[in-house]
């Protein structure tokens, strides 16, 4: 047996219709959209468009023209950080936030444009709210937080978060890059002012593209500026969304099986795929408890949370562990720190990191037991 459990960097394998639709665009009308005039680039920009008012619909966005296309959650987050953010501005995040948020974040720090303040979280991966609350200053000018850890599978409560970030009269940011695809999420509910989302993982989609999705008038200025096809005789770039945070060819193949993703999302439920992956996680934490030597982190299990199972085993070395897994076992999975150092040091993991089991929507109890089986196998192997 293969059992792919990797589904929390990238999901695999991918609906046909993602392939499908791709195989399509590449075999018959692979064109620049928003260049030509001719029926090829006409039908690319089409789909483009349409792309973008699935993910306003899928959102709640209130404008399909403020959904920005980027190559990844990583590229959208730093289109926000940096086209946003002024000198003299402080800027709230959590300790379980990705590099993806930390790094832009410290790169601004040290040219001494912004101020960080950091909130603790609990061992299970929940930010601590009180301190929230304590942590706004005159000058914050943005909170950001993950909606899901990839380390814990914590579900941040944004609804909450976004309430406290609108009585302060200071903008939200959420890092959906985990949850976007998995769980319902309203930007007018939940007061999210900035939704930033990657299209390979529970939305599933092919790498490569991702996106901001501005809730609101909101002005983020760009740092890339060239060709849009809009407003060609200007030597200025276009100053409205969404052209003036896509400069250059945009990935059309990308954003094509992105569609096909979100359709076979709809189709099925969103809802529906994310009971079925939860109840494979219980079954497995719930399984995992029961074997001796096997340390459990994050979120337990029947609360709502993120289709992951992070854990190492006494006495072995989380990459060690990862690599019998899959040499021996064909199961892959992810070891280490996860580009999340500040959350592995909140659960008590750094720094050697864990291993972690994403479960996607197409994995199956047989191979949750199958897992579960060779642990067992391989505790037993080291006792």
């Amino acid at each position: 047996m293969i059992a792919y459990f990797d589904n929390s960097t990238t999901s695999f394998p991918k609906p046909q219709e993602v392939i499908t639709a791709i195989s399509d665009l590449l075999t018959n009308y692979n064109a620049s959209p928003g260049r030509s005039g001719h029926q090829f680039s006409v039908r690319a920009a089409r789909e483009v468009f349409d792309t973008r008012e699935i993910i306003a619909q899928l959102f709640n966005a209130p404008s399909s023209d403020k959904v920005i296309f980027a190559a990844n959650a990583t590229h959208a987050l730093n289109l926000a950080f940096k086209g946003l953010l002024k000198k003299g501005d402080h800027v709230i995040i959590s300790k379980m936030e990705h590099n993806s948020v930390l790094r832009p974040l410290r790169h601004l720090e040290e040219q001494g444009l912004i101020e960080i303040s950091l909130v603790n979280c609990s061992v299970e991966g929940q930010i601590n709210i009180d301190e929230l609350k304590k942590s706004f200053k005159p000058n914050t000018k943005l909170v950001a937080t993950l909606h899901g850890s990839n380390v814990a599978g914590t579900l941040f409560p944004v609804k909450e978060i976004g309430e406290i970030c609108k009585r302060n009269n200071v903008l939200y940011l959420v890092d959906a890059a985990q949850s976007a695809g998995f769980t319902p999420i309203d930007m007018q509910n939940d007061n999210i002012d900035l939704l930033v989302f990657t299209g390979h993982k529970k939305m599933l989609g092919p790498t490569g593209i991702g996106g901001l999705v501005i809730n609101g008038d909101i002005k983020i200025n760009t740092t890339i500026h060239g060709g849009t096809g809009s407003r060609s005789e200007n030597d200025l770039h276009p100053d409205f969304y969404p052209d003036c945070l896509e400069a250059g060819t945009i990935n059309t193949t990308g954003i094509i099986g992105l569609k096909a993703g979100i359709e076979y999302l709809l189709k099925n439920g969103i809802e529906n795929l994310k009971e079925y992956q939860l109840n494979l996680t219980r079954f497995f934490i719930n399984q995992l408890k029961g074997i001796e030597d096997v340390i459990l982190y994050g979120a337990v299990a029947n609360t709502d949370r993120l289709p992951l199972v992070t854990m190492n085993i006494k006495n072995i070395v989380p990459s060690d562990l990862a690599f019998l897994l899959d040499h021996d076992y064909n199961i892959m999975v992810r070891a280490g720190l996860h580009c999340s150092p500040l959350a592995h040091k909140t659960i008590g993991t750094f720094p050697q990191g864990a291993v972690r089991f994403g479960i996607g929507c197409f994995n199956t109890e047989e191979e949750i037991k199958y897992a579960i089986n060779a642990l067992k196998e391989i505790i037993f192997k080291h006792k």
